[in-house]
């Protein structure tokens, strides 16, 4: 699909003036690929992250098509509450102009309101699965006639334990239905569940991953383990750290930085999956709209999260996982906006990192500070060094080069496989 406009992707002239208040200009390229085949009603599986444009994809075609109908048609299932919060929140902006009733049904929010909202017969659901189900349960809701069910981020709900109340929705809502299945990645659960539950689907990609690359500079500074909170907030006192995302490794580093850097008078919030709901939104809400200018967070955050304006993400501990990489970075260089990236990597995180550039194709440029900078050729864990891409202290892409610019020798010799 090579069309450039909105108009040529949606018929409705109340969805097209909502997208417009929305200020979304150019369809991106997951709506481009899947609006069509929605609008056609074929089943599809999207292989594309928060930020690619996935939400639109879905619900512009699906909101036109329920345009001047009443009845429960439309059910998304999300694997966090932040998510389905998102979700909802946008489904309202483009479904409100159009008549559609939309309504959350999250864990960890009070179940009247939740009870009343479905007795009075909303037109979308978008609910996470195991707040769904107890409704369900309670004979509160009818997943009868629902005519297109989407799971967004199916390999984060399988993740989550969520296979079983997956499983139970889909005894209860009709065999013959749309269904429309995103996840970030395509492991081998997810691929089987979109095999089994699929009918003869479309398969399309948004590449997450190249669009990280290309919106996003992302350079690592090698420090030593008790200078990390120092040169956080050495990083933070910069011009342009506007609006900046933090994500540690754990709940516990989640509160000591925190704690740290409200000490150094920087405005902060925290979220993690130990704070209970009014929490996490408290922090959530005061970063979306400024009040703070710092949030830290636990993966919990790593998708569901949409803020626009996010400047930076600091990754104070290097994630695991190569795919927790790229999720985490997402949250900044959104809808092709420009972002930048920065990791903290001890002597410890060679390994990690060198793995997070392996998937990615190229190498990390590195930003060295003697005062910070982990002292070389001492123990184990650090006489092997990461490969020497030479920056400025401003962290620009000065002399790096990318995977694609190398010979395999060196690249195999730059990665250290």
């Amino acid at each position: 699909m090579e069309s450039q406009e909105f108009s040529e992707l949606v018929a409705s002239p109340k969805l097209l003036e909502a997208v417009q208040a929305l200020g979304w200009t150019e369809p991106t390229p997951i709506q481009k690929k899947a609006i069509p085949a929605i609008r056609e009603g074929r089943d599809l599986v999207g292989v594309a992250q928060t930020g690619t444009g996935k939400t639109g994809a879905f619900l512009l075609p699906i909101l036109e098509r329920q345009e001047g109908s009443e009845g429960l048609r439309l059910l998304v299932l999300c694997p966090t509450r932040e998510l389905a919060q998102q979700v909802a929140a946008d489904a309202r902006e483009l479904g409100t102009p159009t008549g559609a009733w939309v309504v959350e049904i999250v864990g960890g929010m009070p179940m009247g309101p939740q009870i009343r909202d479905l007795k009075a017969h909303p037109d979308v659901v978008v609910a996470t699965p195991g707040r769904l189900i107890d409704h369900v349960g309670r004979g509160n809701v009818n997943l009868r006639t629902i005519e297109t069910l989407v799971l967004d981020e199916a390999d984060r709900m399988l993740d989550m334990g969520f296979r079983p109340q997956i499983e139970e929705i889909l005894k209860t809502v009709p065999t013959k239905r749309q269904t429309l299945l995103f996840s970030a990645t395509m492991p081998n659960g997810v691929h089987a569940l979109a095999l089994r539950i699929l009918k003869d689907p479309l398969w399309v990609s948004a590449s997450p991953e190249k669009m990280a690359a290309e919106n996003v500079e992302q350079v690592v500074y090698p420090v030593r383990p008790e200078k990390k909170a120092d040169l956080v907030i050495e990083l933070l006192e910069r011009e342009g750290m506007d609006q900046v995302l933090v994500f540690t490794r754990t709940k516990i580093g989640a509160d000591t930085l925190g704690t740290r850097l409200e000490r150094a008078g920087v405005s902060v919030g925290v979220m993690h999956g130990d704070r209970n709901m009014k929490q996490r939104m408290k922090a959530l809400e005061a970063f979306d709209e400024g009040h703070i200018r710092v949030l830290v967070a636990t993966d919990v955050a790593q998708r569901g999260l949409d803020i626009e304006g996010i400047s930076h993400v600091i990754n104070y501990d290097v994630p695991q996982d190569p795919e927790d990489y790229v999720h985490r970075i997402g949250r900044t260089g959104r809808a092709g906006a420009k972002g930048d990236a920065i990791t903290l990597m001890t002597g410890m995180d060679l390994a990690l990192v060198r793995s997070i550039e392996q998937t990615l194709g190229y190498v990390l440029p590195r930003v060295s500070l003697p005062e910070y900078d982990y002292p070389h050729g001492g123990g184990a864990a650090t006489q092997e060094r990461a490969p020497a891409v030479r920056t400025n202290r401003t962290g620009s892409r000065l002399g790096s080069r990318r995977a694609a610019d190398l010979s395999p020798e060196e690249l195999k010799a730059l990665l250290g496989s």
